[in-house]
């Protein structure tokens, strides 16, 4: 059966406001607990072995050229921690950053797997549609923030393997 203009247009504008509410529900939820619940160690975000602590993302992803073009969601609420750029070396600072990857990983895996809500009202090409959408949406943020994360924890690693009253001139 043939959609009339007037439908596909509602069915475009219906998906495209229920992404943004998705987006901004899991956003908001998750901005609002606790950051100790964002185990860097966890399921979700504990580094992977094929991952070689960054070097996945550099050499076949090449992460580094376009990462800084990704928007970052957490300038949107009040309390959002910007991931854009590392602001610190001091390890309080860098695991909070970790932790607020994790956040923020947790946030784009949860928009991915809300994806099949959309074949409840599209054709089953609208949904595959919208679960590729999805997938291109969040997944350049996901790679993003796994390698910004391997980053951190290897300056944390550094940082921690440093003599006491050393600093980086080894004075």
């Amino acid at each position: 059966m043939k959609r009339s203009p007037r439908s596909t247009v509602l069915l475009i504008i219906v998906n495209a406001s229920t992404w943004l509410a998705i987006h901004v529900f899991f956003a908001w939820g998750l901005t609002r607990l606790p950051l100790r619940l964002f185990d860097p160690a966890g399921f979700v975000c504990r580094p992977r072995r094929w991952e070689r602590n960054g070097e996945w993302y550099e050499r076949v992803l090449r992460v580094k050229r376009w990462k800084n073009l990704l928007p970052d969601g957490a300038l949107l609420f009040a309390g959002g921690f910007p991931k854009g750029k590392i602001s610190g070396r001091d390890p309080v600072y860098l695991r909070r950053f970790i932790g607020e990857t994790c956040r923020g990983e947790s946030v784009h895996w949860l928009v991915i797997a809300a994806s099949p809500l959309f074949f409840l009202w599209n054709p089953l090409s609208g949904g595959l549609i919208n679960i590729l959408y999805a997938c291109m949406a969040n997944m350049p943020c996901i790679a993003s923030l796994r390698y910004n994360r391997l980053h951190l924890l290897k300056i944390l690693t550094r940082y921690a393997e440093r003599p006491e009253g050393k600093n980086s001139y080894g004075n």
